[in-house]
């Protein structure tokens, strides 16, 4: 989930000379899959409903029974082309988790989850909802995760190239989201980001297919979706913050099919 806790953006937009703009690197190319995807997408919500309506209403149900406060969460995020809407999800925090109505990035053991919603979390269940959102056009399956519109432009500061995330529907969950860890800090933005990019270039049905696989729990490997960022033009184009670390990238990568 990317609520982010204020540590990690200090110092976002504090720059020592703001008046040189951070160098951009080229835009991705947009893969031809997106001419069709989202017709895809409601067809795997049509063919996935046996199971995610009744678990829905059994979270629905437990969330009731162990938490005071509203069932749902809706909460403003920035779709295609920044363009904001209201994301749903089942409430796995408390009623008025945000002191003052202050974003905050979610953090680690965050106090502030349920009991209930940490199983939700664990397993995905929270977005659920977000097939409402697929089916009307706000998001998809699986994209970039969308951002809240406080941090967008904090983000797009600090991190030459974020913007590009929002060439595309954002999804329920994401290659970055299955292959990397929650943000904490602008280091792990830079690390999806460049999850991202690949994402957007290379997405394929099957490649959907195998991030599906991952979200509910099979391995990564098996899935054919791990890999380091020595190999990925994108860990250049954008630069990691610290370069000897891995990132986890596609297997596809080293296919020969990359441009």
């Amino acid at each position: 989930m990317n609520d982010f806790n204020d540590s990690g953006l200090s110092g976002v937009g504090n720059n020592a000379d703001e008046s040189v703009p951070p160098k951009m690197p080229p835009a991705p190319r947009i893969s031809w899959y997106y001419r069709i995807k989202w017709f895809v997408d409601v067809l795997i919500v049509i063919l996935t409903s046996w199971y995610i309506v009744p678990t829905i209403l059994l979270f629905m149900l437990l969330v009731r029974l162990t938490s005071k406060g509203p069932i749902f969460y809706t909460q403003v995020r920035c779709g295609l082309n920044g363009k904001e809407f209201k994301m749903i999800k089942i409430r796995s925090m408390v009623v008025d988790a945000e002191a003052g109505g202050k974003a905050t990035w979610s953090r680690g053991n965050d106090p502030r989850i349920t009991t209930v919603g940490r199983i939700m979390r664990k397993m995905h269940i929270d977005e659920l909802p977000q097939i409402w959102n697929v089916l009307r056009g706000e998001m998809a399956v699986i994209g970039p995760r969308p951002e809240r519109p406080e941090f967008v432009e904090k983000l797009k500061n600090a991190v030459p190239g974020y913007e590009y995330r929002m060439l595309v529907l954002p999804g329920m969950t994401g290659y970055a989201q299955v292959n990397w860890q929650a943000d904490n800090g602008l280091e792990d933005v830079h690390r999806k980001l460049i999850l991202d990019l690949e994402y957007i270039e290379d997405v394929t049905p099957f490649f959907d297919f195998r991030i599906l696989l991952a979200t509910i729990r099979c391995p990564r490997k098996l899935c054919g979706i791990y890999q380091t960022a020595e190999n990925s033009r994108w860990s250049k184009v954008i630069g990691l913050l610290n370069e000897h670390e891995s990132v986890m990238l596609s297997s596809s990568q080293n296919s020969g099919s990359k441009k």
